[in-house]
């Protein structure tokens, strides 16, 4: 105040000009002059911060940061502070600013404040349209603490949108789930340009670890994309398969704390609570809008993607006309068109739940369940 004393008699004397005054006091020259108006209106009074001693207006209620603290510790403890902050709005009806609610929990140290990092860098920008080139992981977590053991969750997403069209759980990752999330999805949608995956053993023969894949050796879920004409793109390591393995992150802190909210324990309730209520969510709050307009997914007519998008392995036909496959004894029905099938190579197909059916040739002749009994009294015909 001193100073703006000192400063202010020598603008009064014109030995400063405004600007030059608003310099020296490190204000603008319009907060100077409206500091003049009061200095000379009220004296130095008039300078002193009128919100001194004031409540402000926007001051939250006691009790309201305590319900939220409270909810935090009771029942939301270990969420990330977005995660928290959305569902304050979508069911205790709190409907404060994102800042606030990290605030408030930074405060009370219930939640750490995050270590500040560099901006990310993105070295390949997202497909221009959906279907151009979808994304399918596995992610190896406790998802389901009450099961008291790891269990995979194979997510199928969209490059250009991150939108995720396949999302459940399975024991383990394997040849079964790539077909299962990948029926899915092209039934629902149609036929991408392309499938970007990691090289796990399910998806392509690596000769050497950590080399090129070999591409001449497809694995089955390589046949079937080779046949149905999607291109299969390998990744070389995690930090290519970025896009994904920042959706996992997000999930882990997710996924995990939702499940436990809705009181899940089984992994057929956690599958169907993924498909019916977690996905349409975490896509309306975490898709982006594709660059251009349009779609890239091929519609699919006439085509069993069933009978495709599963294994395939070839078996001669025994002398009782029965064939063996994975330690299972499959009979083969009497046909009216066809003798018998002593000798015939014949191609067994496994589908991803479980149950089998053996094709000569186009037609299907028998079909199995997943302990290798007939479902079939005849032999079916092709159509």
């Amino acid at each position: 105040m001193q100073r703006f004393e000192e400063i202010h008699d020598r603008v009064r004397q014109g030995r400063l000009s405004l600007a030059e005054a608003a310099e020296w006091l490190g204000v603008s020259e319009r907060t100077f002059r409206r500091q003049r108006a009061r200095y000379e209106g009220e004296g130095l009074e008039g300078l002193l911060d009128r919100r001194l001693g004031k409540v402000s207006p926007h001051r939250v209620p006691a009790d309201e940061v305590e319900r939220v603290l409270e909810l935090y510790r009771t029942r939301y403890t270990g969420w990330t502070v977005k995660h928290f902050h959305e569902r304050l709005e979508a069911t205790h009806g709190i409907a404060r600013s994102y800042g606030w609610t990290k605030s408030v929990l930074h405060a009370s140290g219930l939640v750490r404040p995050a270590v500040k990092r560099s901006a990310h860098r993105k070295k390949r920008p997202r497909r221009p349209v959906p279907g151009m080139m979808l994304h399918q992981d596995g992610s190896r977590h406790l998802w389901l603490p009450g099961l008291g053991r790891l269990v995979d969750l194979i997510v199928t997403l969209d490059d250009a949108t991150s939108r995720i069209y396949s999302a459940f759980l399975v024991e383990e990752e394997g040849t079964d789930s790539s077909f299962q999330g990948l029926l899915e999805v092209f039934r629902a949608e149609g036929l991408p340009c392309a499938l970007y995956t990691d090289r796990g053993s399910h998806y392509f023969h690596t000769p050497e670890a950590g080399g090129k894949v070999d591409k001449s050796q497809p694995t089955q879920v390589g046949r079937a994309l080779a046949q149905l004409g999607v291109e299969h793109i390998a990744a070389y390591s995690p930090e290519a398969r970025g896009r994904s393995e920042r959706m996992f992150g997000t999930l882990q802190g997710r996924l995990v704390h939702e499940l436990a909210d809705a009181g899940i324990t089984t992994m057929e309730a956690a599958n169907r609570f993924l498909a019916e209520d977690y996905l349409p969510r975490h896509n309306a709050r975490f898709m982006v809008e594709a660059s251009e307009p349009g779609s890239a997914f091929v519609p699919l007519r006439g085509v069993e993607l069933a009978d495709i998008l599963c294994r395939q392995d070839e078996r001669v036909v025994g002398r009782d006309n029965t064939v063996r496959w994975e330690g299972l004894v499959l009979q083969i029905p009497p046909s009216s068109w066809r003798a018998h099938f002593v000798k015939a190579t014949v191609r067994v197909h496994c589908y991803p739940d479980g149950t089998l059916a053996i094709f000569y040739g186009p037609r299907r002749i028998a079909r199995y369940d997943e302990t290798g009994i007939l479902q079939e009294d005849a032999i079916q015909q092709a159509a």
